[in-house]
């Protein structure tokens, strides 16, 4: 899944992004609303971690903005303010979440995953295709039972394959979904990484290349 972190503490702000990293995230970090709101512009995120109190452009006039053009990220309020009331107005202003500080990483987490699933409410917490089982919650993937050891960036490919079901996922959208905005979207790192993945996943082979650039999973 792909995150923008905007939060005005700085040192705040990295160790989210370290952290979200670990667990197989795509995180990009901004300090302020206006940043938030040009990523927002040009990027897909599945949810944005968001500071009320940012400069520039204040994080509830971010979330307005949002909900106004009809946007598909999921927001997570992440703010100091932490009466009934001041929670009570952030979700009356759209967002999805809130989460006051000081908070718990574990919680933190469990709740970005728990805002990634609700766009497709289809999903299962558990991906099954085939002899593949996922728990992103657990960061568990098997395949006929034994335990697969991946990276976060292979787990998070293979996630976002299985939920693509028999749908051909490009070169690009993974690169978008999987990496964040640092990577070169002229880098084959797309291709060594499915490799890799193939490696670990065995035999027969179940991620098909097709032949218009994009991968999927096969249900064997």
């Amino acid at each position: 899944m792909r995150v923008l972190v905007a939060e005005d503490n700085g040192d705040l702000a990295q160790a989210l992004g370290v952290g979200l990293r670990r667990e197989g995230m795509a995180v990009d970090v901004v300090l302020d609303g206006a940043a938030a709101l040009s990523h927002l512009e040009v990027n897909r995120y599945d949810v944005l971690v968001l500071d009320r109190d940012l400069p520039q452009v204040q994080g509830d006039a971010v979330c307005r903005a949002m909900v106004s053009s009809a946007s598909p990220t999921r927001v997570l309020m992440l703010t100091a303010a932490s009466t009934v009331r001041e929670r009570v107005d952030g979700l009356g202003l759209g967002a999805d979440d809130y989460l006051s500080k000081p908070f718990d990483f574990a919680e933190l987490v469990a709740r970005i995953r728990a805002l990634a699933r609700r766009p497709s409410l289809s999903l299962p917490p558990t991906l099954e295709r085939g002899q593949l089982t996922l728990d992103p919650s657990r960061r568990v993937a098997l395949r006929a039972g034994r335990r697969l050891t991946l990276t976060p960036k292979e787990f998070a490919l293979l996630e976002c394959l299985m939920e693509a079901g028999d749908r051909v996922v490009s070169s690009e959208e993974l690169l978008e979904r999987v990496w964040d905005e640092a990577a070169d979207p002229f880098t084959t790192t797309v291709k060594t990484t499915v490799g890799r993945l193939r490696a670990k996943l065995g035999e027969p082979p179940c991620i098909e290349n097709l032949r218009e650039g994009g991968y999927r999973i096969l249900e064997l």
